[in-house]
């Protein structure tokens, strides 16, 4: 198992600052058709950081890795994600969504990547606040 700080009331504090509004991402998505989501992930990849205690994720090699694999990275990175979910779900006692590593790939294979986001922010939102 890998180390993880053990989260305080303070931290939880400090942790809503990763509340998304879940409308506001998709619409902002939707109308920059995808170029939003950029730094939707950004976003959630920071708030996954942070509430590990390590860093996981970096948002430039999950772009560069993405872009030189044609988006197979991508789906590594979904379910790498929802695994980073159960995770904290788990060290914070909250109620665990076990199949959400799965669920993330699945959706990612069948195109549906902004469900997988929509889900992960909605996860992130519960454990934030």
């Amino acid at each position: 198992m890998r180390n993880t700080i053990p989260v305080t009331p303070t931290d939880r504090f400090y942790f809503r600052r990763h509340v998304l509004s879940i409308p506001l991402h998709l619409i902002m998505t939707l109308v920059t058709c995808g170029l939003w989501n950029l730094y939707w992930n950004y976003r959630q990849m920071e708030a996954c950081n942070d509430m590990l205690g390590r860093r996981e994720f970096s948002f430039l090699a999950w772009m560069l890795l993405t872009f030189i694999t044609c988006g197979i990275w991508h789906i590594f990175y979904q379910y790498k994600m929802g695994a980073s979910i159960v995770e904290i779900q788990r060290h914070t006692g909250k109620t665990v969504f076990d199949a959400l590593p799965i669920l993330s790939c699945l959706l990612t294979v069948l195109g549906f990547s902004i469900v997988v986001d929509i889900i992960h922010q909605s996860e992130i939102n519960k454990l934030a606040s």
